[in-house]
């Protein structure tokens, strides 16, 4: 099997995934993905699609990624990785639709009005 490229977005966070067949190894970074996400949350978050689909220890999945939050980058990681797999068989998608792992959330940080305090919170008004 070929190295399968594809990218998932999440806030300010873009990530690059090169999915090929291995022993499971996650790299992001040129660092483990332990390393990277420390928290098992963010990790549970990044193998998920493998989870689901029953892929653990199938492909090696080397990963780029940049800007915005660690969350945001995980949840990057984890759509990208996602539409991979539906690229590689066509049946995972009936397993990872339904979980919303094939949705790009598209909830961005509202940006800051002209004459307020930030996006909705205004300043203070005075009579006098």
């Amino acid at each position: 099997m070929e190295t399968i490229h594809k990218i998932g977005r999440r806030k300010k966070a873009v990530a690059r995934v090169y999915v090929s067949s291995g022993k499971g190894a996650i790299t992001v970074n040129n660092r483990d993905l332990n390393d990277y996400f420390s928290t098992a949350t963010l990790q549970y978050k990044v193998k998920q699609p493998f989870a689901l689909t029953e892929n653990v220890d199938s492909y090696d999945v080397k990963v780029n990624v940049f800007g915005g939050g660690i969350t945001g980058q995980a949840e990057a990681v984890r759509l990208a990785i996602s539409r991979a797999l539906c690229e590689i068989d066509q049946e995972y998608r009936g397993v990872l639709k339904p979980e919303g792992l094939l949705t790009r959330d598209p909830r961005m940080v509202e940006r800051k009005k002209f004459g307020q305090k930030k996006a909705r919170k205004k300043f203070q008004f005075s009579k006098r």
